[in-house]
C-alpha cells in the first residue's frame, strides 16, 4: 500500500465556522481571535485494486480554478479520474466539501465520477436534519442526484481490504477504516484521531459531540494500532501527517 498526502493547507476557523487560508510567515495569529489552528489534508492511498481516498476536503480550488485536491492528486502520480472509492469519515464541511467541485459560476461538478462514494446512512440523514452549519446541505443535494453512493451501517466491511467502524463521538455517526493488505494496516481515524497530540496528550476536545467518549476511543485505538502496527493517517495532524504508534508507560508516543 502506498499512502500519498494531499496537504490543502492551513486555516483559521472561529465560531463562524469559516474556514480562512493562514500562512504563518504572512498573517499573525493575533490577527484571528478566538480561533483554531488546523491543517487540511485527505490522504490517497493506493491498494492492488482500488485507488482509495480518504475524506475530501474542502474544495478549494487554485487562482486558476483547479481543485487543489486535484492538483495534488496528479502531483501524486494518478488522475482524479483513478479514484476507485471515497471514504468518508463524516460529512462536516471541512471534510466533504470535495466531494463536489464548486465553480465560480455557481455549477457543481462531481470531483470523481467514476468513484462510489461510501458514507454512513445515519451521517447522511443526520445532515440534512442537524441546524449546524458544519452541513452544506448543497452538496449533498447535487451528490444524492449525480454520484455513484453507497451507504453503510454500523461495523463491516466493504472487501476482504476494507473495514469500517461506526465510533459516533466527534459526530453521531461518525464512522472510521482499517484498510489491510498482506501484513500492511492502515488506520484512518477522522476526527475522532485527527491529530497526534490528542493520543499523547489524552484530553477531552470542545468542539466533540461526546468529548469523553472520543478521548476512550483514542486510547483503544492507540492500544490497537501499537499491538498491530497500524500505520495511522491524521487528517488534521500539524506535527505529523502519518505515524505509527508506540504504548508507553503512562500513554503514546508516535514514531
Amino acid at each position: 500500500m502506498q499512502v500519498h498526502t494531499l496537504f490543502e493547507g492551513t486555516y483559521s476557523v472561529d465560531a463562524t465556522k469559516k474556514f480562512v487560508p493562514f500562512d504563518s510567515t504572512i498573517h499573525s495569529f493575533k490577527d484571528r481571535p478566538a480561533s483554531l489552528f488546523i491543517n487540511v489534508q485527505p490522504f490517497l492511498v493506493a491498494l492492488q485494486n482500488d485507488l482509495i481516498l480518504f475524506d475530501t476536503g474542502l474544495g478549494f480550488s487554485d487562482d486558476q480554478g483547479e481543485l487543489i485536491l486535484h492538483k495534488n492528486i496528479r502531483n501524486a502520480g494518478f488522475d482524479p479520474t483513478d479514484v476507485t472509492k471515497v471514504l468518508m469519515s463524516h460529512l462536516h464541511y471541512d471534510h466533504s466539501g470535495g466531494m463536489v467541485h464548486h465553480h465560480d459560476d455557481g455549477k457543481f461538478e462531481l470531483s470523481f465520477p467514476d468513484a462510489e462514494y461510501v458514507i454512513n446512512r445515519g451521517e447522511w440523514e443526520e445532515a440534512f436534519s442537524s441546524k449546524s452549519s458544519s452541513y452544506h446541505t448543497d452538496i449533498f443535494d447535487f451528490l444524492q442526484r449525480n454520484a455513484q453512493m453507497h451507504f453503510v451501517e454500523e461495523n463491516g466491511s466493504l472487501n476482504e481490504t476494507i473495514a469500517y467502524e461506526l465510533t459516533g463521538a466527534h459526530c453521531p455517526y461518525h464512522q472510521v477504516f482499517l484498510l489491510s493488505e498482506g501484513n500492511e494496516k492502515i488506520f484512518f481515524g477522522g476526527d475522532v484521531l485527527p491529530e497526534p497530540e490528542e493520543l499523547v496528550k489524552n484530553f477531552i476536545a470542545k468542539y466533540d459531540f461526546d468529548g469523553r467518549k472520543a478521548m476512550e476511543l483514542r486510547k483503544v485505538f492507540g492500544k490497537r494500532a501499537a499491538e498491530e502496527n497500524w500505520e495511522c493517517l491524521f487528517y488534521h495532524g500539524k506535527s505529523a501527517a502519518t505515524g505509527f504508534v508506540d504504548e508507553i508507560e503512562g500513554g503514546f508516543k508516535i514514531r
